[in-house]
Order: C-alpha cells, then structure tokens, then sequence
C-alpha cells in the first residue's frame, strides 16, 4: 500500500472557447506537488463517450481507467445552475468502476464559483457508491482570478486545494485498503 495513489483528474467542460484548460493546469501544477499522488487526466473533450451509452473500445478503455484509479478529482464549470451534460455521460458511462473510491471537485465560474453545479454532482456521485470530499476548491468570477501566465493568487483557493488533497489523500487511502481486505458488496 505504499505505491502512490493512483488520481484521474476529469476535465467536464467540452465547449470550443472552454476556460477548463486554464483551471485544470494550475490544479494540475498543485496536485503534482503532492507525490502520494500518481496524476493523469480525463480530458471529456478528447474523450469519446457515446450520449447512447453504448460500448466500444473507447469506452471499454475509459472504463479501465476508472477501475485502475484509487482516487478522482473532477474540474467543472457550471452552466445553467449545473454541471456540463459531458460529465453526466461520463458518470453514467461506467457503473462499478466509481464504487467506494472518493472524488473531490474543482469548480469555477460566476458569482457562484460553481458551486451549484457541485451541490448536484455530490447527489450523482452518491449514488454511484462515491465518497465525496467535503473540501471543495472553487474560483468565484474565474476568469479575473488567473493571471496571463494560469496562475492565481485566490488564497482561498490555494488553501482549499491543500486541503482538499489532504483529505482525498486519506479517503484514497483508506478506501484503497478496505477494497484490498474486503471488496466493496454491490
């Protein structure tokens, strides 16, 4: 159990004139800090996920990246009060691959920082046998908050980053033991 914690982070906004890449590599930058933690990325607009929800190879390797991480971290605007239909085909395109591993969220946008569309993504992930991270870091009026270079000084962000990859640091953990000594029923 000393081998690093295997994180996907998931990228959700799939729009042409998206901000997702600005938020995702300064998280990506933060997280790769931390060397507990194994980092790759889900990007959902270089991933095909078909909305019918059918299988193919595409879908069969994004399954097996799930099944293989220990941990995840999704990267969400919000749109309309919620959270990008492209993360919903993505939750729904898998089922056990989600159960008993911890997910926290990065949100931006707005005056609401995203956080609506997080509120709703902890009800999904619920379902699905996630354990969320109370810890949520969140970017209020995104855009004014990086410089040209994808840096922030928001020091609430930066402090909620720390913590929220302590703590999904210890839910990675912990999960990936219990799963070890007693597969998870369902």
């Amino acid at each position: 159990m000393d081998t690093p914690l295997r994180l996907e982070v998931i990228v959700a906004s799939v729009r042409p004139e998206r901000f997702a890449p600005v938020v995702a590599d300064w998280f990506l930058r933060t997280v790769r800090a931390h060397p507990e933690f194994d980092t790759d990325v889900i990007d959902l607009a270089y991933t095909p996920l078909p909305v019918e929800l059918t299988e193919n190879e595409e879908t069969a390797a994004y399954r097996g990246r799930l099944r293989d991480a220990d941990a995840f971290v999704v990267v969400t605007s919000e749109y309309n009060h919620g959270y990008p239909a492209s993360l919903k085909t993505a939750f729904d395109t898998a089922k056990h691959e989600w159960r008993a591993k911890p997910i926290a969220f990065v949100s931006y946008g707005g005056l609401s920082g995203g956080l609506r569309a997080v509120e709703q993504l902890r009800q999904v992930v619920a379902e699905i046998h996630m354990v969320s991270v109370r810890e949520t870091v969140s970017f209020h009026q995104a855009k004014k908050r990086f410089d040209d270079t994808g840096d922030t000084r928001d020091g609430a962000a930066i402090d909620a980053a720390e913590r929220m990859l302590h703590q999904l640091a210890w839910w990675a953990r912990t999960l990936r033991a219990a799963r070890a000594a007693d597969p998870y029923p369902g």
